[in-house]
């Protein structure tokens, strides 16, 4: 059986009133803190060593956190088994909210689903999550003067957020994932990952970037991206021709894919 961290957490969840979304997490949940980044635990520790594909965010955000969390509460009050509990949680809280929405756009307009055999990748979420594993970069919560971390200070020169990723994702992602492809969600977690391939960690073939962050401040440029919105309607905070290149790339990669 696999050594949770969530085990030293389980009381802690169980008897805590629920979690909110908008309320910053409690000081016992807190792992680590160096000037002004915090790191906090959430139950993001499920490996799926059978996944395809690996779904690669930059950090869970404090909605996502909440939303595991209470996750985690309710299969402690039906009585759950950590592991199943754990599972639960990666397809309730990953890429929750309006992000998950924009996700399974995005990946089912590049052909993921055809490649894995499903009608749509919002399976993923539900009866066909064994195909995937969703994941972090920096897998436990990071918060920057109490907002979400979103890439600054650069995760790469900050030793704190560097071992992290050494921590966890090298050791418990790349480590037992050695044949799946990598989604990147963001410009900051393709830079990361570039950088473990650049380290031999994983192959560059592996990493299929070139989609918009599904975050619904990117409304503009996932909507160019999916062919709902037209050039010449674009603001100029939007660069066409960089989305149409990260997509042309993306798809030859997706094209020679065989699961």
């Amino acid at each position: 059986m696999a050594n949770y961290q969530f085990e030293n957490y389980r009381a802690l969840i169980q008897n805590a009133p629920h979690f909110s979304t908008t309320a910053p997490l409690h000081d016992s949940l807190l792992l680590k803190k160096e000037g002004k980044i915090s790191i906090y635990y959430a139950p993001f520790e499920y490996v799926n060593e059978s996944a395809k594909i690996v779904l690669v965010g930059i950090t869970p955000g404090l909605q996502q956190a909440a939303n595991a969390m209470n996750a985690a509460k309710i299969g402690l009050e039906k009585g759950g088994s950590s592991e199943d509990i754990l599972k639960a949680v990666k397809s309730a809280a990953s890429f929750s909210g309006s992000m998950r929405t924009n996700l399974i756009s995005m990946l089912d307009d590049v052909g993921i689903h055809e490649k894995l055999g499903i009608p749509s990748t919002e399976l993923l979420f539900t009866s066909h999550a064994h195909l995937v594993q969703m994941a972090s970069i920096l897998k436990n919560p990071v918060f920057v003067d109490g907002g979400n971390y979103s890439g600054s200070p650069s995760m790469l020169k900050t030793p704190l957020l560097r071992e992290s990723i050494q921590e966890f994702f090298v050791t418990e992602i790349c480590n037992k994932l050695k044949t799946s492809l990598f989604i990147p969600l963001g410009p900051k977690v393709t830079e990361a990952l570039e950088w473990l391939a650049s380290q031999k960690i994983i192959n560059e073939n592996q990493i299929l970037s070139g989609m918009p962050h599904p975050s619904g401040a990117n409304a503009e440029r996932i909507a160019y991206f999916l062919g709902n919105k037209p050039k010449d309607q674009l603001s100029i905070k939007t660069n066409p021709d960089s989305i149409d290149k990260g997509k042309r790339a993306l798809l030859i990669k997706i094209g020679a894919y065989k699961c």
